[in-house]
Parts: C-alpha cells; structure tokens; sequence
C-alpha cells in the first residue's frame, strides 16, 4: 500500500533543508570575511610597520633636521626647504585614492636608495669639520631621504613607490644646494642675465657699453653681480613649473615642455631686471641704482614671469583636452549604432 506524505510534511523538509543550506552560507560568509581579514592584516602591519621607520628616522634624525630648518629660515637661498615636507604631504594626501592598497617588499629595489643613504651618511660624518654648513646639511638630509626611500620600497615595495614616485620624489628638494653648485650655476645665471639685459638694451635702442657683465650707460656703470644672479627665484620658478605640470598636465612630453621653458623664461626675467633698473638710472638719474625696484622688486618681476609660465600651461591643457576630446569621438564613431 502506498503512503503519501502531506504536503504540511513537503514544505516542512524544505524549510529544513533552507535553513540548513542559510546556515552553510552563513557559516561560508563568515569563513571569507575571516579569511579576508586576516589577509588584510599583514597589508596593514605593512604600513604601520612603514610609518614607525618613517618615525624612528625621522628621530634619528631629529638634531641635523632641527639644525636645517635653523639654517634655511633666514637664508635668503635655501628658505623654500621649509615648505617642500608640507607639499609633498599635500601631493600623498590628493593622491590617497590612486595609491596601491597592497604592498609587497622589494628589497632587491631597497638596496639601492639604501646604499646612497650610508654612503652620504658617512661622508657627513668623516668630513663634518672640513664642511661648510651647507654641504654638511646637504649630505645629512639627502641621506635621510635616501634612507626613507629604502624605507619604503623595503615595506610597501615598488608598485606603491611607483604610484608615489613624484610627491617621495620632490622630498630632494630638502637638501640645499651645496656650495659649489651654487656658486657655478650663479655665475652661469650672471652671464645669462648680462646676454638677456644687453638684448634688451639693444631692442630698446639704449646706447650702452659692455664689457663682461658691465654695462656702461649714459650717466652710470652697472655690474650684474653675483647677488643679482636670481638663482633664488629661478629655483622656485623651476619647481613651480614642475609642480604645475604634474598637477595639470597628463602627457610626459607637455610636462617637459612646461619645466623645460622656465629655464629660459628666468634668464630673460632677470635680464630684464637688470634693463628696467639701468633705463631708470637714465632717465631720472643714478640714485635709481638705490630705488625699491632695486633692492625689493624682486617679488614684483617674479610674479611678471608666472604670467607667461601660466599661459603656456593654460594652452597646453587645452591642447590635452582637446585631443581627449578626439579620442572620445573616435571610440563612440568606432563603437557605431
């Protein structure tokens, strides 16, 4: 005789056999999320793991960097160092969302920046006395950003540091400038800015006498001297222009272009520094080499030389744009109906 189960019983065995297949899931959702977690937790220790080095260098480091930031306030050459560690923390902070969330050591990658750091590190310390100031500081602060460097290829590893190359790439900018660079790339920046300032004493029609990097006009004799060399402004129009770029622009090749014409564009800011203060001197008289414009106007030119700066970049965007435009017409054309 044949038995026939209730259809109470039928739906009774289903909702066992659901809850039984609910409870599985659950206990497979739980078992990923763990896994997930755990997998997630070496990636995180990384991190930390990376910001205590950053800290104990930093430590390590605590009296020559103490000792830098006294020794670039008041230097009317290196004052720019004390602004570089809060843009570079500006460039990580914009950049959080496109940095890797992985990490992965390259030791192999680590050794390098490593070794460039021991290496100055120890020549700071064998030569200390026969250094000036700013050599020492140089060679002390490159090596904490050579050792930082290693830091960070050594718990995040070089997909991370790629991603972050620029903002841990403009860290450089700490050092100062050694005194021998200095002095050659100002008197190279001398020449330059006597050749820009006779050109436009030329155009203008000024009669004037050279020799060297003097000038004689009508009623006085100017020198382009060392000071006037405008290193100082020249620098801080170089990493304008680079922070510009990388801030704006997308292709390598536009970027260039932009860093590449603030070399010219400082030479013929100074040169024409140099004009405007000798054309005052002839026309209203040789107290003018005293003037503000003189001793203060150096500011004022600067921001004269963002203007075409600026301009090239706004027309170099709009070239990016508009060829990202094409692009985008000729995927959709491409794609069709």
């Amino acid at each position: 005789m044949t038995r026939s189960k209730s259809p109470d019983a039928t739906i009774g065995g289903q909702q066992s056999g659901n809850q039984k297949l609910a409870t599985n899931l659950g206990h497979e959702t739980a078992s990923g999320t763990d896994n997930e977690a755990s997998s997630r937790l070496p990636q995180q220790s990384r991190l930390i793991w990376f910001a205590g080095f950053a800290m104990l260098l930093t430590v390590s480091f605590a009296q020559p960097l103490i000792s830098l930031v006294r020794f670039a306030a008041p230097s009317s050459l290196n004052s720019y160092i004390l602004l570089v560690p809060f843009i570079s923390a500006y460039l990580f902070y914009i950049r959080g969302k496109q940095l890797p969330k992985t990490y992965k050591s390259s030791p192999g990658w680590a050794i390098i920046p490593l070794c460039g750091g021991l290496v100055t590190l120890a020549a700071a310390w064998m030569k200390n006395a026969a250094l000036q100031s700013d050599d020492y500081f140089a060679l002390m602060t490159l090596s904490f950003v050579c050792l930082l460097a290693a830091g960070g290829f050594l718990f995040l590893g070089k997909r991370w540091m790629a991603a972050a190359s620029f903002p841990f790439a403009f860290l450089i900018f700490m050092v100062p400038m050694p005194n021998a660079m200095a002095v050659t790339i100002e008197a190279g920046l001398k020449l330059a800015s006597a050749e820009a300032a006779n050109l436009f004493f030329s155009i203008a029609g000024t009669p004037v006498l050279r020799e060297g990097t003097f000038f004689q006009l009508p009623n006085i004799v100017i020198q382009v001297a060392q000071e006037c060399s405008g290193i100082r402004s020249s620098l801080i129009l170089f990493i304008t222009g680079l922070l510009a770029g990388n801030l704006f622009l997308k292709s390598t090749w536009r970027r260039t272009v932009l860093v590449c014409f603030v070399i010219p564009l400082g030479i013929l800011r100074n040169g024409f520094r140099v004009f405007v203060i000798g054309t005052l001197c002839v026309h209203f008289g040789p107290q003018m080499i005293h003037s503000i414009i003189h001793r203060r106007g150096g500011p004022i030119f600067f921001a004269l030389s963002l203007i075409p700066l600026f301009l090239l970049l706004w027309w170099l965007r709009r070239g990016e744009e508009t060829e990202r435009r094409s692009e985008d017409r000729g995927r959709r054309a491409d794609v069709g109906p």
